[in-house]
Order: C-alpha cells, then sequence, then structure tokens
C-alpha cells in the first residue's frame, strides 16, 4: 500500500490521506471544493462541482492516473435540487462516465455543497 500525496490538492482535514494505491488501483478520499492553493471555497455548486473535480484529478495525477482511468464515483450532494448543475460540471471532467453513485447527504464538511471520491485504474 502507498499513500498518495499532493500539495496540488487541498491537505486532509482529519485523520485520513488524500488517497491510497493498492495493487494497481487508487482510491482517492472525498474531495471538497477548497482550492488548496488559497484555502477559499467557491461561490455555488457549479463552482464547487469544478474545484472538487480539480482536486480530485490533482490526486489522480500525483498517483499516475487520470480521468480516463476512473471506474467508479461516489457524489454527495447536500441539495438534490443540484443535480442537474453538478452534472453539468462533472461531465467535464469524468469524460468516460464511469459507474457512479450520487447521493443527497444532510451536511458536508466545512458546509460545502458537494464532495466527490473515485476509485481508478493506475
Amino acid at each position: 500500500m502507498k499513500i498518495i500525496a499532493t500539495d496540488k490538492a487541498p491537505g486532509a482535514i482529519g485523520p485520513y490521506s488524500q488517497g491510497y494505491e493498492v495493487q494497481g488501483m487508487i482510491y482517492t478520499s472525498g474531495q471538497i471544493p477548497v482550492d488548496p492553493a488559497t484555502g477559499n471555497i467557491p461561490e455555488g455548486i457549479s463552482a464547487q462541482a469544478e474545484q472538487s473535480c480539480k482536486n480530485v484529478g490533482a490526486i489522480l495525477e500525483a498517483a499516475q492516473s487520470s480521468f480516463e482511468k476512473v471506474i467508479k464515483t461516489t457524489c454527495f450532494l447536500a441539495d438534490m435540487a443540484d443535480f442537474a448543475a453538478f452534472n453539468e460540471a462533472y461531465a467535464k471532467y469524468f469524460i468516460s462516465k464511469p459507474a457512479r453513485s450520487c447521493v443527497a447527504v444532510k451536511e458536508l464538511p466545512k458546509g460545502v455543497l458537494c464532495e466527490i471520491e473515485a476509485i481508478a485504474l493506475k
């Protein structure tokens, strides 16, 4: 097992890693829309979905993987009314259309509107 870490994605806000590589598979922790350069969270679901995707991408890149190698994502929304806008941003990055679960949750860390985690091949 190998820990994946990069300063191009936000650092963990708890006792966990940004990701792991295990036997050629990459597992990312859920990525909320924190800009790793500033620590800021953009306004609105579209901008937040975009930043969460960028954060997942940075971890995939650090693991020598890519969006094209993602086989499964799990997406969390604070409000299912944001589903269409979230999908619009998500589709720009996950163009290979990996398997996905998308659920609404009561609350997400730091009051964000979305979070994305991914499983990919190396």
